[in-house]
């Protein structure tokens, strides 16, 4: 007996595995530094003691960015607004690896650059959205 393909279903699988994995590693990447906020603000502002960056700035940024990424992948995972969360995630990653250069840390700039990547093929595949918040809201308008 032979299985039909389902190309459709295979890609809103593969598509809705991939957004609820960014949007775990991106969740927990700032839900685990919330506690510890401050403390994690203050190692980020040393570690960017040779950048041109005022420390000030960095800290202040420092301090939004574990809220960001706590919100944008809680959001990611859900599949809520997905467009416009997965625009939010690339800017973020832009502002991190424009920090990443100023400090002249390349291994983090590589890495962001991977979440980059990351991020855009999802935007640009984001027809394949068949299995989220959003795509249960278009069903039921529709139906």
């Amino acid at each position: 007996m032979t299985v039909p393909s389902q190309p459709a279903d295979n890609a809103g699988l593969a598509y809705a595995l991939a957004r609820v994995g960014l949007g775990l590693n991106i969740a927990l990447h700032g839900l685990v530094r919330l506690p510890q906020l401050t403390a994690f603000a203050a190692g980020m502002r040393d570690s960017f003691d040779k950048s041109p960056l005022p420390p000030a700035w960095v800290y202040a940024v420092s301090l939004a960015i574990p809220v960001a990424e706590a919100v944008i992948g809680l959001l990611l995972f859900l599949g809520v607004e997905v467009r416009r969360v997965l625009v939010a995630g690339a800017l973020l990653m832009l502002l991190l690896i424009g920090g990443a250069c100023s400090a002249q840390n390349w291994n983090a700039a590589s890495i962001q650059m991977t979440y980059l990547g990351f991020y855009v093929v999802l935007l640009a595949t984001a027809h394949h959205d068949s299995r989220s918040v959003d795509a249960w809201r278009r069903a039921r308008r529709a139906g």
